[in-house]
């Protein structure tokens, strides 16, 4: 595809995350390809620049495939933003699930109040506080709108898709946007709350819908046989309470949890989650958010950088002096920062992926810190396989806090990952590699389905998070956020 990188102008202004994908466009819109039929030969006769923002300024309608004229939801907000040139052209890729979206929205407007959506309307008394309500009151059915599973490779735009959905739901809804890592770390918390309860799992469904009847849960992988096991329960729980479920993931249904533990416990999930969501698959073979500009030196590559690092580091926390402190994290737990000063922390990557933590860790870091510098990036393969899953994770969470890294590493990012392989590709590069056992000169390639899936995605985002646009955007948010805690100290 002949490309160029074109941003969003002004992204503190727009969703997020609108930046990550859309970043590359033809001249040519992909609009007027593949099946779209015609909403897109009337889209090709009308896209002059002038009638383009008219249009968009004056109406914000948009045709589908029908010929029904919308006027609100995600398809209409996708065109709005492409008339008015904070996007141009259009990925047909991400046009196919945008309809999928717009399909959704439009179902969801129709239902909104058989599916009991909008969180005033319902008499007070439905809301179930707690464990007695939950259990004398009588359960839902089935929601009467299905949800919908996106899932295709890294970088794809599917986050970027499912938070612009999110964004034109009605504020009245009950709905959540939330990440899988985080929704399974709060499920947990909750557990934990009502330990003793006969059915936990089922008081914690009935507590999750009550807060929302939309659950969009964004980068949906089990890895952790815990949340194997508790997963199909759940979700029976929430899908009888009328949870719509929306979700970005890597894997199809079929692929999640792929050689896990006691996964024939976990087929019964999957078959539920193809029966209650439809299965859309966002097939490019773009990764966008490798299309950034150049690299701009927070990523660096070599041994003994202890020096240049710190260096760097104290360059970010000018003149305030770092010192050793403490993130409390969820349940009463802390976590030990090295050094930290002026919202920047500064960790070895022993310290953070080779010791016993976590996503809740992580998550807890990043509420109080927006910059990680991590020394000493080793490449990962089957002598280090339990810190490599804690740095994918560590990288997923990072990206979701919209964090900045600074950081050493033994090599790029895809050669980090260059001996982690899935049992796919080891079984094409030699037959005896697909097995656990290695002759010695295979000593350090680690056969996992999991982190082989998963290294695309970390890469992925490792090369973003150094790119030109995503520092910038950080820049913007950061200094935003000091005039809005300026502006509240001056009210103070």
């Amino acid at each position: 595809m002949r490309a160029a990188v074109r941003y969003l102008r002004s992204p503190l202004r727009q969703q997020r995350r609108n930046y990550s994908s859309s970043l590359v466009k033809s001249r040519t819109s992909c609009l007027d390809r593949g099946p779209c039929s015609a909403y897109d030969a009337e889209l090709s006769r009308i896209l002059r620049p002038a009638f383009i923002i008219s249009r968009a300024l004056s109406t914000g309608a948009a045709k589908v495939a029908d010929g029904e004229v919308k006027t609100a939801g995600p398809l209409v907000e996708y065109e709005r933003r492409i008339f008015a040139g904070e996007l141009v052209d259009g990925d047909a890729c991400q046009v196919g699930t945008l309809r999928e979206l717009q399909r959704l929205y439009d179902e969801l407007v129709e239902s909104a109040d058989a599916c009991h959506l909008d969180r005033y309307a319902a008499p007070e008394k439905t809301v179930r506080s707690g464990w007695f309500w939950y259990r004398l009151l009588p359960q839902s059915s089935y929601s009467p709108v299905r949800g919908l599973y996106l899932y295709g490779g890294v970088g794809t735009g599917k986050t970027m898709l499912m938070d612009l959905f999110f964004a034109q739901l009605p504020s009245n809804w009950r709905k959540r946007r939330i990440h899988f890592h985080d929704f399974m770390l709060n499920v947990h918390s909750r557990l934990q709350k009502h330990k003793g309860v006969s059915d936990p799992l089922e008081v914690v469904a009935g507590e999750i819908s009550d807060e929302a009847i939309l659950l969009c849960l964004d980068e949906f992988m089990v890895t952790d046989v815990a949340d194997a096991l508790i997963l199909n329960r759940l979700f029976r729980h929430l899908f009888s309470n009328g949870v719509i479920l929306v979700s970005t993931s890597n894997r199809a249904p079929d692929n999640l949890y792929e050689g896990g533990l006691q996964r024939d416990l976990f087929l019964p999930f999957i078959a539920t989650l193809k029966e209650r969501c439809v299965v859309h698959e966002i097939g490019s073979a773009v990764d966008y958010r490798k299309l950034t500009s150049g690299e701009q030196g927070f990523y660096f590559i070599g041994k003994d950088l202890s020096g240049l690092l710190k260096q760097k580091f104290q360059k970010l926390i000018a003149e305030q002096e770092a010192g050793p402190q403490e993130v409390e994290l969820v349940m009463g737990r802390t976590l030990k920062v090295p050094m930290g000063a002026n919202g920047c922390a500064f960790f070895s990557f022993e310290d953070l992926c080779d010791k016993p933590l976590g996503a809740a860790d992580y998550f807890g870091l990043f509420k109080s810190f927006h910059t990680l510098a991590l020394e000493g990036i080793p490449k990962l393969g089957l002598q280090n396989r339990t810190a490599a899953y804690r740095f994918v994770t560590l990288v997923d969470v990072m990206y979701e806090n919209r964090a900045r890294l600074l950081c050493s590493a033994e090599g790029s990012p895809q050669e980090l990952f260059d001996n982690i392989v899935t049992i796919s590709d080891a079984k094409q590069m030699a037959p005896r590699t697909s097995s656990r056992s290695r002759r010695s000169d295979d000593s350090d390639l680690c056969v996992d389905n999991e982190l082989g899936f998963a290294k695309d995605r970390t890469i992925s985002r490792l090369t973003e998070m150094n790119s030109k646009e995503y520092l910038e955007q950080h820049a913007e948010e950061r200094q935003l956020s000091q005039e809005v805690a300026n502006g509240d100290a001056v009210l103070a």
